[in-house]
């Protein structure tokens, strides 16, 4: 697929988050007067049906919905008619600006639960070096051990018993299969220092022990797909969100921001690897839109949901002027974060460290 299957997957993530918009302004009887997919003046092909003209341009990095009464660029036209974004009840306009995050996150929920039913590579919840010093080394767990269950809950994945471990308060009950025996042993975690995936040194219980490194092909049938995905959904955005107050905070530097030119590059690299890894980054990446739209800067859906709540709960408008200063204020924060991951993406193609 290479870089033209890359951009369509970007592409039609982008379009899934604008048909949320699409869809919920059409249930609330608020016009639509532009449905497209890509960017740019130009319209390859174009056609109206009703009072919505739907198009396609030449940029393919997505799409757009143009609501009547709505404009970016100048809230000084906004627009108060009935059949307009802001001519309706606050709460249809709020569930309108947050359907595009909604259907992002649905989008990432759907692709998870076709990876749990396909199946993917899993760390297996089998034993490698055990410390004889530590809880695990005292029970008298050994290399080679299968751990199927912790304080009764099944578990598959290696991912899955440190996620146990970590949750634990206390002792815990393992079941393990040694050979084709099971067995059971009651341990207590000690509190060690560990990394997280920030690299930062923190304080969890530990048992001692490290995976053993054999992948096995993890399955899940329907209704067990489903708590999968939205387990795997509510876990990535935990992690954007983390993410970004890593950066605020400066434990991650700006220079791990990556522009249009990294999302592109690993997507490329994703569909090269197969249907499950294109399905979990491009997964990720929905999650991703989904949560960057729903921050409250106001060029993005976030911005105009905070206005909303204001108007809402003072039951005043924001002056033109106001609205205006704000718009242009998150555009320049939005561009200057497009810009630094732009920059940064160039610094990678001239290291040679960009993976094309």
């Amino acid at each position: 697929m290479g870089i033209i299957g890359s951009i369509f997957v970007l592409s039609f993530l982008i379009f899934f988050h604008e048909l949320g918009h699409f869809l919920a302004a059409k249930c609330f009887g608020v016009k639509v007067e532009a449905f497209s997919i890509g960017f740019g003046k130009t319209r390859l092909l174009k056609k109206r049906i009703g009072d919505t003209e739907y198009s396609l341009r030449p940029i393919p990095l997505g799409g757009f919905v143009q609501l009547k009464g709505q404009s970016d660029i100048d809230p000084k036209l906004r627009n108060e008619e009935s059949d307009s974004l802001y001519g309706i009840a606050h709460w249809k306009r709020l569930v309108i600006l947050a359907a595009g995050s909604f259907f992002n996150l649905l989008l990432a929920f759907l692709l998870f639960v076709a990876i749990g039913l396909i199946g993917k590579n899993e760390l297996a919840p089998i034993v490698g070096n055990v410390d004889l010093a530590m809880p695990a080394g005292i029970a008298g767990l050994k290399s080679g051990d299968e751990i199927v269950e912790v304080d009764g809950k099944r578990i598959r994945t290696w991912n899955a018993l440190s996620n146990a471990i970590t949750e634990s308060q206390g002792s815990i009950e393992l079941t393990f299969l040694r050979g084709n025996k099971e067995y059971f042993v009651t341990i207590e975690p000690q509190m060690g220092e560990s990394k997280n995936i920030f690299g930062e040194s923190i304080m969890r219980p530990l048992l001692g022990i490290s995976a053993s490194g054999e992948l096995r092909i993890v399955r899940y049938f329907f209704v067990e797909s489903l708590f999968y995905a939205l387990e795997e959904t509510w876990q990535s955005s935990k992690l954007i969100l983390q993410s970004l107050e890593k950066m605020i905070v400066g434990i991650v530097p700006v220079s791990e921001v990556g522009g249009i030119v990294s999302i592109v590059s690993l997507t490329k690299k994703a569909t090269e690897l197969g249907i499950v890894t294109l399905f979990a980054f491009s997964a990720l990446i929905s999650v991703n839109l989904g949560i960057l739209n729903l921050l409250p800067i106001p060029a993005l859906d976030g911005g105009h949901i905070i206005f909303t709540f204001y108007e809402m709960l003072t039951k005043r408008i924001p002056t033109q002027e106001t609205l205006y200063r704000l718009s242009l204020a998150g555009w320049i924060a939005l561009l200057g974060l497009m810009g630094i991951g732009l920059y940064n993406d160039i610094l990678r193609l001239l290291n040679g460290t960009m993976p094309f």
